[in-house]
């Protein structure tokens, strides 16, 4: 009996210690989206800068009737998708799980001017205006990042995209584009003697 009542004691003890609370997980780190040279904030950013070029690249295969944007759209297209895919995939590979594709607020206001550019020369303009603006941004952040990034195997990547970029901004740079024609002046009223007459 003496054996049984150490017995329950001890399992008694066992139980209390059990039930006992586990001491909290350390706080997770703040994730700093606004910042360039953490992975998190770099991803989210390079993402966005990505999706720009590959919808506004669509939008100028479908309204442009130039065939020099058109084929730039096309390239952007290929070659962001590219730069997306080896983006997601090493940030996988370091343990980082990317951010889903999306535009951040800057990508998304510049896409609904381009959208609402209309077609023709109105577009090609305000498409032109826009990839040298974008490739001028993205350049920086993959730039920065390369030189001061917090991960080795993304910072390589950015290395990499920085003259894919380069190159892209130098084709926007020297995209030739015509101005949209003026509205034609208002029709003026025929004065009087000079038509009608015959001799």
């Amino acid at each position: 009996m003496r054996n049984l009542a150490i017995l329950l004691g001890g399992a008694l003890v066992l139980a209390a210690c059990s039930s006992s609370a586990p001491p909290p997980p350390p706080a997770a780190p703040v994730v700093d989206l606004n910042n360039p040279l953490m992975a998190p904030g770099y991803l989210a950013q390079a993402a966005s800068s990505d999706q720009f070029e590959i919808q506004s690249g669509q939008l100028a295969q479908q309204m442009s009737q130039n065939p020099a944007v058109r084929n730039f759209g096309n390239l952007l297209v290929a070659d962001h998708t590219r730069t997306t895919q080896l983006l997601m995939s090493t940030a996988q590979s370091a343990g980082i799980t990317p951010p889903p594709p999306s535009l951040l607020p800057d990508q998304q206001a510049m896409l609904s001017q381009l959208q609402a550019a209309g077609s023709g020369p109105g577009f090609d303009m305000a498409f032109k205006n826009a990839q040298i603006a974008a490739h001028q941004q993205g350049l920086q952040l993959h730039q920065n990042y390369a030189a001061s990034g917090d991960v080795p195997a993304l910072r390589a990547v950015a290395g990499q995209a920085v003259p894919i970029i380069q190159m892209h901004l130098n084709q926007a740079q020297m995209l030739n584009v015509s101005p949209p024609a003026p509205p034609p002046p208002p029709p003026t009223a025929p004065t009087s003697g000079s038509s009608g007459e015959r001799g």
